[in-house]
């Protein structure tokens, strides 16, 4: 029995003319992340998807391929130039796709609330029938207009479905549907499967699963996410603390710090950034730093914690989750630190893949008291929010 092997392809090289916004629509901020983000995600996260193929216009190669490394989704994926159709858009797609590719699933890059479930159903579906699309009856009575606007007749809805994306095929299947299109122009993959005389199976799509395509789509969207997150979001503490020790730099959210003393430990003690790893991994009910990077292995000594905290970082991302924030308390009696509150920021915010107005990073003393107080080391408490 051949194993299954899924791959999406996300086409999204248009320009968005309708949104009226200076950037294509793929590209705008939703939930403070752009739309095409969202919409990469739910398939870079499913288990099923072996490879996503992002498809979006030339001159954006780059700067998409940079957005996608900023969000730890470019590991399976692979940024191409599209077409001037959608359909050429995802011919290039497909022909970028190894022949151990079984099914393939096309999504909108402008349809960003699609679910796991949603995906999961049209991939069970075309296992079954070959080819399936989300879509959702359609509810409304439907007119059909004539010259000035004028009503010329109303149709019968019965039967009647709204396509929606995923639209998903075996890929052999796909491939021959382009062969037969010539130089037809097709709206989505369920014609070209039509024309080609394959059935396609309708799945039941969800009316969350909108297509941004008007301003008035980007607020719809921006109320459904915020509704959608509600009950998805985790929250978590860590703290760590070193003793002060000779002959060590003293290295605090990956800065080195002018001090005499740096902190005793296996890696590099660095108890702010160990305090954030520690918050992450509570939030995710992971455990905690020791159980993932322990005192006992030789590959984490001397380690820059920064790497460690790219690592938990990896962990939250293919759990769903990505930083909504997080707030750091530095507590020491010395060094002074405020000017190095903004570089330790910036780069737990590239460990963490967000930007640095997401990491609050303070210090405070303990006025002389307890081991902080007579400058025995240093301590610190972080907290984390999680959403997904």
């Amino acid at each position: 029995m051949v194993e299954r092997q899924a791959a999406a392809i996300i086409p999204a090289a248009g320009s968005g003319t309708r949104m009226n916004a200076s950037l294509p629509k793929q590209y705008l901020e939703l939930g403070g992340k752009p739309i095409l983000v969202h919409s990469v995600a739910a398939f870079h996260q499913h288990p099923e998807i072996a490879r996503v193929i992002v498809v979006v216009p030339a001159d954006r190669i780059n700067s998409t391929q940079e957005l996608l490394h900023n969000h730890q989704l470019d590991d399976k994926t692979t940024v191409i130039a599209g077409g001037l159709r959608r359909q050429d858009s995802v011919k290039a797609g497909l022909d970028e796709l190894e022949e151990q590719t079984t099914t393939v699933l096309v999504h909108d890059g402008a349809r960003p609330l699609v679910s796991q479930e949603l995906i999961s159903e049209c991939l069970a579906q075309t296992e079954l029938h070959g080819a399936a699309i989300a879509a959702v009856p359609v509810k409304d009575t439907l007119k059909k207009g004539g010259e000035n606007a004028l009503i010329t007749a109303t149709v019968d809805r019965q039967g009647l479905w709204q396509a929606q994306t995923p639209q998903a095929a075996k890929l052999k299947m796909l491939r021959e549907a382009y062969s037969k299109a010539g130089e037809l122009d097709f709206t989505d993959e369920a014609s070209l499967l039509e024309h080609a005389g394959y059935p396609v199976k309708l799945v039941a799509g969800a009316e969350i699963n909108i297509k941004i395509t008007r301003p008035e789509d980007l607020a719809l969207a921006q109320n459904l996410l915020r509704q959608n997150n509600t009950n998805q979001i985790r929250i978590g503490h860590g703290y760590d603390a070193h003793r002060f020790a000779d002959n060590r730099k003293l290295i605090l959210g990956g800065v080195t710090i002018t001090h005499p003393q740096g902190l005793a430990g296996h890696s590099d003690a660095d108890v702010v950034t160990h305090a954030l790893c520690d918050a992450i991994l509570g939030a995710l009910g992971k455990g905690d730093i020791g159980q993932h990077f322990p005192d006992t292995s030789a590959e984490f000594k001397d380690i820059y914690s920064i790497k460690l905290l790219e690592r938990v970082a990896t962990t939250m991302t293919g759990e769903g989750y990505h930083l909504g924030n997080g707030d750091i308390t530095i507590i020491c009696q010395t060094p002074k630190l405020a000017s190095y509150l903004e570089t330790m920021a910036q780069n737990l915010a590239a460990a963490c893949r967000t930007t640095p107005e997401q990491i609050n990073v303070k210090a405070t003393t303990t006025e002389k008291m307890g081991f902080t107080g007579r400058k025995e080391g240093i301590s610190c408490h972080a907290v984390v929010v999680l959403q997904r």
